[in-house]
């Protein structure tokens, strides 16, 4: 494979900026009592699998499994619409990143059926946090960074 640019080095302060994003997300999941850290993992790993992000899904798997996510729970994610695996929270974050994913505009009744789910802040912050994990699977299916390579 030829070695693209090293984006991190290159763009270090867009980066920083993502990375502070990064940030502010598991600060806020990691004390949510609705979208936890453990939502927003499997989050970003069905939005990189839909993507077909070969580096985030390695990275996500990793990490979900590191935090003591299931490997029949990642497996099954492919197909969770039909897994009996996931709970109601999970269920209604898990539609959200597929629709917002899909280029969806986010009409009232969706809207209005994540927001009943989940409440307001945490739909602002699933929101930008499928916002974010769209953004680093087009990075990373651009420049290439060798899979198998990330270690949590």
């Amino acid at each position: 494979m030829t070695l693209r640019a090293n984006y991190f080095d290159l763009a270090s302060k867009a980066m920083q900026i993502l990375m502070n994003q990064e940030n502010y997300l598991r600060a806020q999941f990691s004390v949510s009592e609705t979208v936890t850290t453990q939502i927003w993992e499997l989050v970003k790993l069905r939005v990189s699998q839909i993507n077909q992000c070969a580096f985030c899904i390695d990275m996500h798997s990793k990490d979900a499994l590191s935090q003591g996510e299931t490997l029949e729970r990642i497996l099954g994610l492919s197909a969770w619409r039909d897994m009996p695996l996931y709970s109601e929270t999970e269920l209604a974050a898990l539609d959200w990143a597929e629709y917002l994913t899909a280029g969806k505009p986010a009409d009232d009744e969706s809207y209005q059926k994540v927001l009943q789910a989940l409440g307001e802040q945490a739909v602002v912050d699933l929101t930008i946090a499928i916002n974010a994990i769209n953004s680093w699977n087009r990075i990373a299916k651009t420049f290439k960074p060798e899979v198998g390579s990330y270690k949590p």
